[in-house]
């Protein structure tokens, strides 16, 4: 169910991305470059709170789709066993509706964990999302209170003075504003589904 894996590597490749950058520091990181300062997303996703939250969220809700969709393959696959085995014995005419009934009933199950795929990215969105507008007035307040004149995505930089990262204190400070973030699995509203279409 590619569901589950969609839930689960989200956030696991966020952890990944977020553990490979930190790299050992340099025994001479340089200079700190007055007015630069350094911020890192995807680790502030993957160790606050809410980003925490949110993968073991995530993970739950991708199990639920998966417990809702096996069933369907499950009896899929029985079926077409159930075909494969005792098909010849049947009247042409009978093998051909149970055929074209497997064929709609394996259709219908792949809308719906396509349908379930499509939630869960959406969901999984919001709370970025969500996390997002959270932490930008504390990122904000500490390009102002750093005196930054430049702020750098982490991502860009392939190495710098760790002192110049301001990623520890928008961990810090987005615990407090935004501790966890609770939620369910979201419907994708049908102007969002319609878009990808439209473009086509």
């Amino acid at each position: 169910m590619k569901a589950l894996i969609i839930a689960a590597t989200a956030a696991a490749s966020l952890l990944a991305t977020a553990a490979s950058a930190q790299q050992a520091a340099p025994a001479n990181p340089g200079p700190v470059i007055p007015g630069v300062c350094v911020y890192y997303n995807a680790r502030l996703l993957a160790q606050s709170s809410a980003g925490q939250a949110v993968e073991a969220r995530m993970q739950q809700l991708a199990q639920e789709v998966q417990g809702e969709l096996q069933p369907y393959a499950t009896q899929i696959q029985t079926e077409a066993q159930q075909l494969q085995t005792s098909g010849s014995s049947l009247p042409a005419d009978q093998l051909q509706q149970r055929r074209q009934a497997l064929q709609q009933r394996a259709q219908e199950a792949q809308q719906l964990e396509s349908t379930r795929e499509n939630e869960l990215r959406y969901t999984l969105g919001m709370q970025r999302q969500a996390i997002t507008e959270a932490v930008s007035p504390i990122l904000t307040a500490l390009y102002q209170e750093k005196g930054c004149g430049l702020l750098l995505d982490r991502e860009s930089v392939f190495m710098m003075n760790p002192a110049m990262d301001v990623t520890d204190l928008a961990i810090q400070r987005l615990n407090t504003a935004l501790p966890t973030l609770s939620f369910n699995r979201l419907p994708v509203p049908a102007q969002t589904q319609a878009q990808p279409a439209a473009a086509n």
